[in-house]
């Protein structure tokens, strides 16, 4: 049996702190599971990193590889990009690539990697009208954005729940492709 390869990258987003589960299921699945983080992200969990990668057998990465090292990961069969947050859509809808998760999935469209992506914004942030050029955008890219109806809803500022972020509907999305 062949083993397929997801990146998994995640924003700082409240619902980034369940990952550890999220991997898990995933593995589950039968993916080898890479994990990407923003550097926000990678500071929110800083202390859960070392475990994170003795989860996913290989590095945690938040930062681009120095020029001429090699790449400590396989190529990705997928990536699923959740949380993402308002910054993090904009910036790869813009070609924005300062962070290393945003150039992957940024350069992932170019090479045809099947790329999902759920946000994780609040009903102020969606209101500016960035956000719905970036998920158009996107999608008209050919990423799928798991946004609205069957994806990820917003909520009022404040009144998130991370608990109830549709993790298992990225999972399933991923795995149809």
């Amino acid at each position: 049996m062949s083993t397929r390869t997801l990146y998994l990258f995640s924003s700082a987003a409240p619902p980034v702190f369940d990952i550890a589960r999220v991997v898990e299921d995933a593995q589950a699945d039968g993916w080898d599971v890479c994990l990407g983080l923003t550097p926000t992200a990678a500071r929110w969990l800083a202390d859960s990193l070392d475990g994170l990668a003795t989860l996913t057998g290989r590095p945690v990465r938040s930062e681009y590889k120095l020029p001429g090292k090699p790449d400590v990961w396989p190529k990705a069969d997928a990536i699923l990009f959740a949380p993402a947050t308002f910054n993090t859509i904009n910036a790869w809808a813009l070609g924005l690539t300062d962070t290393f998760v945003v150039g992957v999935v940024a350069e992932g469209i170019g090479k045809g990697i099947p790329i999902v992506a759920m946000p994780c914004v609040n009903a102020a942030y969606v209101q500016h009208p960035q956000f719905e050029l970036s998920v158009a955008t996107l999608r008209g890219a050919g990423v799928t954005v798991l946004y609205g109806e069957g994806g990820f809803v917003p909520n009022q500022p404040g009144q998130g729940n991370p608990a109830a972020y549709p993790w298992q509907a990225a999972l399933d999305t991923v795995g149809a492709l």
